[in-house]
Formats: C-alpha cells, sequence, structure tokens
C-alpha cells in the first residue's frame, strides 16, 4: 500500500540516488522561499511540468496534485492579493504550487524503501545522541508519501458522492476524507505494529 503511488518507469529520475532528489527537494524547498519574482518561481514551475513529462508521467498526474490543493491556494492567493499586492498574490501561488509538484514527483519516482535508506544514510550522526534513525527516517518518508495519498482519497470520495447523486463541493468533502485517512493511519500503524516498529526490543 504504501507505494501504491510509485509509478514505475525507466527514465533517468527514477533512476537517481533517493537521497540525492531528497537533497534536490531540499534545496528547492528552500530556495523557493528566497526568490520572489514571479519570472523566475514561474521559470521553475515550467521546469517542474517538463520533469513530469521526461518522467513519463501522464499530464493528468501532474494536474491531479494540485487540483486538490486548489481550493486552498486560492485562499491564501485571494488573501495575499487584498491584504498586500496581486503580483505577491501570484508569487505565493506560484511557490506553493511548485512545492506541490516537487514533493509529488519525488513521491511517485522514489520507491519507499529507497527514501527511508536515504533519510536513514543523512541522519546517522543523531544516532550518537539517542535518536531513533529508523523511526525518523520512516515518518519523514511517509509525510511526503501521503501528499498524493490525500489526493486520491479526495477523489475517490468526490467520485463516490457523484455517483450517489449526491452535489459535490469542498465542504462535503472535508468530513469523510478525514475519516478515510484516520482509517489508513490506523491501518499503517497496524502494518507497522506486525512489522515489529514500535516495540520495546526492537
Amino acid at each position: 500500500m504504501i507505494d501504491a503511488f510509485y509509478l514505475d518507469r525507466t527514465t533517468t529520475l527514477h533512476r537517481l540516488p533517493a537521497i540525492a532528489k531528497l537533497a534536490v527537494l531540499f534545496v528547492l524547498g528552500t530556495v523557493l522561499f528566497l526568490i520572489n519574482a514571479v519570472v523566475p518561481l514561474a521559470g521553475v514551475f515550467g521546469v517542474l511540468v517538463l520533469l513530469y513529462v521526461a518522467a513519463r508521467l501522464p499530464p493528468r498526474v501532474a494536474v491531479r496534485q494540485l487540483k486538490y490543493a486548489a481550493l486552498l491556494l486560492a485562499v491564501i492567493a485571494v488573501a495575499q492579493g487584498f491584504l498586500v499586492s496581486w503580483p505577491s498574490a501570484a508569487i505565493v501561488l506560484l511557490r506553493f504550487s511548485s512545492l506541490i509538484l516537487a514533493a509529488s514527483l519525488v513521491s511517485m519516482t522514489t520507491r519507499t524503501m529507497d527514501m527511508i535508506a536515504a533519510f536513514e544514510t543523512v541522519m546517522i550522526p543523531l544516532r550518537y545522541v539517542g535518536v531513533d534513525v529508523a523511526r525518523v527516517g520512516l515518518a519523514l518518508t511517509l509525510t511526503i508519501r501521503f501528499i498524493p495519498v490525500l489526493a486520491q482519497a479526495a477523489r475517490e470520495v468526490r467520485d463516490a458522492q457523484r455517483a450517489r447523486g449526491v452535489k459535490t463541493g469542498w465542504l462535503t468533502l472535508i468530513t469523510p476524507v478525514t475519516v478515510r485517512m484516520l482509517r489508513m493511519a490506523d491501518d499503517v500503524a497496524d502494518a507497522l505494529d506486525a512489522r515489529g516498529y514500535g516495540r520495546a526490543e526492537r
């Protein structure tokens, strides 16, 4: 289940080491908040779209990543536009859209176990201060992995509501999606417990 959103392809991006992709994601997340101009941010967004193409991911995949964050992004952009300026709103919109695309791209081109191994490698020095590197690595990996999972859950709930003739909207999605994600979290917790995570002797 954890690898449900990994799309297996034979591309250069898929073959890149997980640690390299995560490092780029970290640097990109930092750089995006240092850029305060529309044109460079639009350029970054365009490059990410091209990377989806290079990774041979269907165009609808990139659109899907942004679709279910559209309302939140719109609210943030409108508030920024009225409170600050509309160019500032465009900057915020491009910044967060790029972050969503980048995180989802890494998630869909990197296997979960490779992510965990990469996180553990980076955090090896923390073992000397008592940090459980394996657990922290797994937690960070699941955080990235569940970005597309949340979008998938929203889409399935919406489709189910439409099939029943229910008028769909963001307010009608909140409760069922929340319930589904909580159930999924329980399933993941049970699966991890069955594999020995959380046991004192491990």
